[in-house]
């Protein structure tokens, strides 16, 4: 027995670029699960798969100019999310459709800037992660990313708390409402820039909603419901990554597959939301 939990839980650990993906698995674990909550309340689920497709050309172009890539996809998420409220702002369409319109010509363009130029970038890396490759450097800059995200979260909580369950209120009472808006923009282009080795532009957006969409239907308290989601986040990282260690699979579709797993299964069996639950309660009802 002993042998078989060293077998499947330790021997990876011998390596060097497992103990780098493991390492980056956690922090995109929690900065995800975190942020994902936030989204979810605020209902900008789409905004998330917006901005990871929109740090693709700034992918590119920071490939072409030489300098780091998370520059580029920096600029180009933020720039995107101002985009969108431009949009929202100054026509009668709506955000979902801005939201629409400015991440797919965005994604195009950066295809485009790909194919034509002939470069070496891996599209495929691109597009599905490869946690495997975590260098250094990169889990420098995903650790750096990581905090400054998780920090201006817990500076912020309250405002962002308030904003999110009652704008109006928080309006009213003098919050920058804007600001907080696009500073959450900000914090939402760093958390895809750090998840693009491990779980690519594609996948990202079910790692910043779905462990924060299980942690939704387990509890109605938004302090509890950010503990659960990155709990989630990191639990579901890593058993992708043993999954796709083991089994030879793709480590960003990996991690994805649990994380949804865990979804459905919350979804079943949730004391409050769960659908065992409501068949209970429907039976109680039909019976008296």
């Amino acid at each position: 027995m002993i042998d078989i939990f060293l077998e499947i839980f330790i021997s990876p650990l011998g390596y060097q670029f497992m103990q780098r993906a493991f390492l980056a698995a956690i922090v995109v674990g929690v900065i995800c699960g975190v942020l994902g909550s936030l989204l979810i309340l605020r209902k900008l689920a789409l905004m998330g798969d917006a901005i990871s497709h929109a740090v693709l050309p700034g992918v590119a172009f920071s490939y072409i100019l030489g300098i780091n890539f998370f520059i580029g996809a920096a600029v180009t998420g933020v720039a995107t999310a101002l985009g969108i409220g431009f949009i929202t702002e100054n026509s009668k369409i709506k955000e979902d459709s801005a939201i629409g319109i400015m991440f797919s010509a965005a994604f195009a363009v950066g295809i485009l800037i790909i194919s034509k130029l002939r470069t070496n970038i891996d599209l495929f890396h691109i597009l599905f992660g490869n946690i495997l490759g975590v260098s250094r450097s990169d889990l420098r800059l995903i650790s750096i990313l990581g905090f400054i995200v998780i920090a201006l979260i817990i500076i912020f909580f309250k405002e962002l708390k308030l904003s999110s369950f009652d704008p109006i209120m928080a309006k009213s009472i003098g919050l920058p409402t804007e600001a907080i808006h696009y500073m959450l923009m900000v914090m939402l282009s760093f958390t895809v820039v750090a998840s693009l080795q491990t779980v690519g532009i594609v996948l990202v957006v079910a790692m910043l909603i779905t462990p924060g969409a299980t942690a939704y239907l387990l509890t109605e308290r938004l302090s509890t419901m950010i503990l659960l989601s990155a709990f989630f986040g990191v639990l579901s990282a890593l058993l992708g990554l043993y999954l796709s260690y083991h089994l030879n699979l793709a480590s960003g579709a990996a991690i994805v597959v649990v994380s949804t797993l865990f979804f459905f299964l919350a979804m079943v069996f949730s004391p409050q939301e769960g659908l065992i639950l409501r068949v209970k309660d429907n039976d109680c009802l039909a019976n008296n």
